[in-house]
């Protein structure tokens, strides 16, 4: 298999290719990352790769803490990584491409970047001024029945978001038809469902298609049969998730 390097973006989410992720860029490293990126010509990708962190922080320490009030903060692209990063981060993340990177007077980046295909993690080097990694891009394969599965999934996602509306006491608007394309439907779905990030970060590396829409029927099944037992649930918005601090 053939890898690439690219900048990386570690993040206390998951990123699925073709959803969208707002950053509100402002720690030097992923400044120096966005600077960079604005080297390349607009009409080519601007692309960095996202994983999800698994033990660290987005953001590092920017003043002394405990267990000693006195020790200096950690700097540098690997702050609050440990001495191994490629350990602190999830094995598989998303490929994205900046379609809008916009400077702000005071330095720091408003980014839009949406997810266009997921890798894995080979190696992460950190002797510049922000992470990079060697990755090795993961076809998306169907499997089997994907076709078939994607429509029950579809079904069942339709009823979660109705249980959802109803525990939160508010009705649902969502005007836009959802897609058909099963690996669309899978990625979109794992995205909008109400899960914690081991759980996401699961869907995000399932080996195909159609293992993905399985895990997802199940988790739709389970999740709609809980909500029909509370009477609210504060959540955030369903198809959308806060901006990252970086």
């Amino acid at each position: 298999m053939t890898t690439v390097r690219l900048p990386l973006f570690p993040l206390n989410s998951v990123l699925f290719p073709g959803l969208v992720l707002p950053l509100n860029v402002f720690e030097e490293r992923y400044r120096a990352l966005m600077r960079d990126l604005l080297k390349t010509p607009e009409e080519e990708p601007r692309r960095f790769a996202v994983v999800a962190i698994r033990d660290g922080h987005e953001v590092a320490p920017s003043s002394p803490g405990m267990p000693d009030p006195t020790a200096a903060p950690e700097r540098g692209p690997a702050a609050g990584f440990g001495d191994d990063p490629a350990r602190a981060f999830h094995g598989v993340g998303c490929v994205a491409d900046a379609a809008t990177i916009r400077e702000r007077a005071d330095g720091t980046f408003e980014v839009l970047a949406t997810g266009t295909s997921r890798a894995r993690l080979v190696s992460v080097e950190a002797s510049g001024a922000f992470l990079t990694a060697e990755l090795e891009e993961l076809p998306e394969e169907q499997g089997d029945e994907a076709g078939a599965l994607a429509e029950g999934v579809l079904r069942a996602f339709r009823q979660y978001q109705k249980r959802l509306a109803g525990a939160r006491e508010r009705s649902l608007a969502t005007g836009a038809d959802l897609p058909d394309e099963p690996s669309v439907v899978s990625y979109l779905v794992a995205a909008a469902m109400m899960l914690d990030t081991p759980a996401k970060q699961r869907l995000l590396q399932a080996p195909d298609t159609a293992s993905r829409l399985r895990d997802e029927l199940e988790l739709l099944r389970a999740e709609t049969a809980i909500l029909r037992s509370l009477p609210s649930l504060p959540a955030a918005e369903l198809t959308r998730g806060p901006t990252s601090l970086n």
